[in-house]
């Protein structure tokens, strides 16, 4: 019997990738790079409670989405795009806009296991957002190739999260202090503040129409 063929791998796979690179690709990971950055600073927050953590995290999440408007408008002056570029963004997006403020949540004391439900669902909301995005942009965009509008809200409106969360942590409202307390239902405690994770993930994925500038 014949020895089946093993497929080809391309050589210099990680060189070929950078060379694809383009400037607005960069601001896109900086859009990543500070996600992230505002994840570990909220796990810090949880170790230690550190002034400095939660104010990290803060900054970090508005400088994301300045990344994230600004990779656009380079790509269109520059008139440069990759290949990579709409999954850059997307896979950025989750982590600065959906995972990131998921973490800040939870830092800031929605840690129930109610909460730590619906901030899972908010997440998920968010990752089904993107990829119903990705998959129909041929269909909802004219003739210009330019999206007409979007279904569902952006997942960057997710910082109007992070400025609620920034409101209360200035007013010390969180841990045992979080606005609307914290009440226990069944075997979890749930804190009613986590409600407008639920909300903002169930417009991220309803069929609301969104016009796009």
């Amino acid at each position: 019997m014949a020895s089946e063929e093993r497929p080809k791998l391309p050589g210099k796979v990680p060189f070929s990738m950078i060379r694809t690179f383009v400037l607005a690709d960069v601001i896109t990971l900086g859009n990543a790079f500070c996600g992230t950055g505002a994840i570990l600073a909220s796990m810090a927050f949880v170790r230690a409670e550190e002034r400095s953590a939660a104010l990290t995290a803060f900054i970090l999440l508005p400088v994301a989405l300045i990344c994230d408007v600004l990779d656009g408008s380079v790509a269109r002056w520059r008139r440069k795009s990759s290949p990579l570029g709409g999954d850059l963004d997307s896979l950025a997006d989750v982590v600065s806009f959906g995972v990131a403020p998921a973490a800040l949540g939870f830092a800031l004391g929605m840690r129930g296991g109610w909460d730590g439900l619906a901030l899972c669902y908010f997440v998920a909301c968010g990752i089904s957002r993107l990829a119903r995005f990705n998959v129909t942009a041929s269909a909802l965009s004219d003739g210009t190739g330019k999206v007409k509008y979007y279904e569902g809200t952006p997942i960057p409106t997710s910082l109007l999260l992070v400025l609620v969360l920034g409101i209360a942590y200035s007013q010390g409202a969180t841990g045992d202090a979080l606005w609307f307390g914290a009440h226990t239902l069944g075997p979890f405690v749930f804190h009613p503040l986590v409600a407008m994770y639920l909300v903002s993930g169930s417009l991220m994925i309803s069929t609301l129409r969104i016009p796009k500038p």
